[in-house]
């Protein structure tokens, strides 16, 4: 496949702002192409071109990729860099440049998908003395046979700033439009005249109807059964019975599937997104899981495997908002201490072992000590495993502050000093796979005992999670109050009978208890440059949730709790979180800059206002940094929905309080 035909995909996902619009556009590009074209074209539409589990990144530096925009156009840095900070766009740039520079007209070859998608993968394997000039000469490789278009999206993909709008919900409902069945309902007005409008141009297709929404658009007169049937094969059927094998469409043929009754349409769509997100919640590559669903269906998503190495999306947790509530809600649950410290999924393999982090970052060569603790400390051939990670002052023995255990979880050099300087501890408290067997749909009861079995302790080093099972909210309460004078965050409410259901926040699974002044994680989208003694460093920082569609949404400045000078090794400056954000500038403009979504904070607040100001429709009073989140992404920051839910909450309390 030539790459100008992803591109031009490109094109219309960028000037096309509905999200059902550009599944339809994906979708129809996807069933045109074939297992490679599929494999390359997922991950460069999320701009990739490794899975989200990889170390691997393709990013340049925007200096870097302006260089080389200067490079291949013939024009100045100087006058590159003046089109940028106008712009905030160096896709934009290059596209403008190049289209200036003399070229000829007719390449000698025109640029494959296969060919972008290698350089890309030779840059992010590039290291070393003289990589810099290396990564320059792939990508001028590429830009010196692209049309003014393509070099738009070969920078912006390298400077990671795509700019399509195109989000991983967006991949998976495509991947379910590619090659599944299309379930619509009448019972929905909007749906309805969507799936009406549809099916008045369908031709060749099969489509099946329920006795019901045949009657209903027969009664109706919405369209002329008579023609679709001309044009169409048309089937009525129950579809309370409807085999779930029939949803692949390539095995049935089934077009459509039209409903009167939404609790069926609703069920029959949603098995097609939960076998989807089954498999990419195991292997988290949505390009591997595209081609289960295209050559294997409903039977290949259902039979995804964990692969050790890989890291398997985690189960979540909801907040409770008492410790009474959550022992309620469960009857006799276990209780855990929810330490302050840093998720950790570990694999084994023998004598493998690969140790991941909440959001997927590999740290096994972060952590040697930690690879050591499970080579003596798990009996098993092969096993995943969950822990928390917790930094231990090596003078006092008792655990640090997540800031300073952070410092292990990106660093590339002085491995072993940080190690000696900062030790670990490692509380185990989940098990997801066993000797080849896959324990997810075992009770946690059950899970939590292969745990014992197989982890031999060494307190203070490698240790099962500190729990506590019982039903007595005086027993809770008093567990509750030594896990925060541990200086842990509180405790964990798990249900006994619960299994466990990767990447998701379930209902009957776990709740977290923590004190009342609950903290937001959000990301940094923007700051502002500070002045006086703040001079050369950002001052304050524009902070975002994210809404239902996967939109960043503004919801407050912040800048308090951060120092000009470090008094203690916790705190955190204005320098260093402006050396964090300063090469993710996307545009400046003024004393004001816009950054790519990057870097995560907990933020504590005194309360939340609705606001006019910011377009999530609420403002944080007075913010301030409680610590960089390093464990997380931007895909795990605070939503519109829960920020909605504190303010009604805190509204109720001050109604109570009158």
């Amino acid at each position: 496949m030539n790459y100008s035909k992803l591109v031009e995909l490109y094109e219309k996902l960028e000037n096309t702002p509905s999200r059902l619009d550009k599944v339809s556009l994906i979708s129809d590009f996807l069933t045109e192409a074939d297992d490679e074209d599929i494999r390359m074209s997922i991950l460069l539409l999320q701009g990739k071109v490794f899975p989200r589990w990889s170390e691997k990144e393709i990013g340049l530096a925007s200096k870097t990729a302006a260089k080389i925009i200067s490079s291949m156009s013939g024009i100045s840095d100087r006058e590159v860099m003046k089109e940028f900070s106008e712009t905030g766009d160096l896709g934009l740039v290059a596209e403008k440049f190049i289209g200036r520079k003399t070229q000829t007209v007719l390449f000698s070859k025109k640029l494959s998908l296969e060919k972008v998608f290698e350089n890309f993968r030779r840059l992010a394997e590039t290291g070393g003395t003289g990589s810099s000039d290396r990564k320059a000469k792939l990508i001028s490789e590429l830009i010196s046979s692209a049309s003014p278009k393509e070099a738009k999206f070969i920078i912006r993909t390298i400077s990671e700033d795509l700019r399509i709008g195109v989000a991983e919900g967006v991949v998976r409902d495509s991947i379910a439009s590619a090659w599944f069945s299309d379930v619509e309902w009448l019972t929905n007005p909007a749906k309805r005249d969507r799936i009406i409008e549809t099916l008045k141009s369908a031709d060749k297709k099969k489509i099946i109807f329920d006795k019901e929404a045949r009657e209903a658009i027969s009664a109706k007169n919405w369209l002329s059964l008579e023609e679709l049937e001309k044009r169409n094969k048309v089937i009525v059927e129950d579809l309370k019975k409807f085999n779930e094998e029939k949803l692949w469409k390539k095995e049935s043929g089934i077009d459509f599937i039209i409903t009167n009754d939404d609790s069926i349409g609703n069920e029959l769509s949603k098995k097609i997104t939960d076998y989807i997100e089954w498999a990419w919640f195991l292997s988290p590559d949505y390009s591997e899981v595209a081609l289960l669903a295209r050559n294997k269906g409903i039977s290949g998503l259902k039979e995804a495997k964990v692969k050790l190495g890989r890291p398997v999306q985690v189960l979540l947790a909801d907040k409770a908002p008492s410790l009474r509530e959550a022992i309620e809600e469960y009857g006799k649950p276990a209780i855990e201490v929810k330490y302050d410290g840093m998720r950790l999924q570990i694999h084994k393999d023998g004598e493998k072992v690969w140790l991941y982090t909440r959001r997927m970052e590999n740290v096994t060569k972060m952590f040697p000590d930690i690879v050591e603790m499970v080579e003596k400390h798990v009996k098993a051939k092969t096993c995943v495993i969950e822990g928390e990670n917790l930094g231990i002052d090596s003078k006092s023995g008792k655990p640090i502050p997540f800031q300073r255990l952070s410092q292990r979880i990106h660093r590339k050099y002085d491995i072993q000093r940080l190690a000696e300087e900062i030790p670990v501890q490692v509380n185990v408290f989940d098990i997801l796979y066993l000797d080849d067997e896959m324990l997810f749909d075992k009770p946690f009861r059950e899970r939590r005992n292969l745990l014992v079995k197989i982890v031999r302790e060494e307190k203070g080093k490698f240790q099962l999670a500190e729990e506590l099972v019982t039903e007595n909210l005086e027993e809770a309460q008093k567990f509750y109050q030594k896990a925060l004078e541990m200086g842990q965050e509180g405790v964990m409410v798990k249900n006994l009978d619960a299994v466990y259901q990767p990447g998701k926040r379930v209902a009957g699974g776990w709740l977290k208890v923590k004190p009342i002044m609950e903290t937001l994680d959000l990301v940094i989208t923007g700051a502002v440059w500070g002045t006086g003694k703040r001079a050369g460093w950002f001052g304050s920082f524009l902070l975002s949730c994210v809404d239902s569609e996967g939109n960043l949404k503004e919801c407050g400045m912040m800048g308090t709790g951060i120092k000009e000078k470090k008094a203690n090794k916790n705190d955190f400056t204005f320098k260093e979180l402006t050396d964090m954000i300063k090469d993710d500038i996307i545009s400046e403009k003024e004393n004001a800059v816009s950054v790519k979504p990057n870097v995560i904070l907990e933020v504590a607040y005194e309360e939340i206002q609705k606001s006019t100001n910011y377009d999530s429709g609420y403002a944080l009073r007075f913010p301030r940094l409680v610590r960089v989140r390093s464990d997380r992404s931007p895909d795990d920051c605070d939503t519109t929905e829960r920020i909605k839910s504190l303010f009604d909450a805190q509204r109720g309390r001050k109604e109570e309080a009158k």
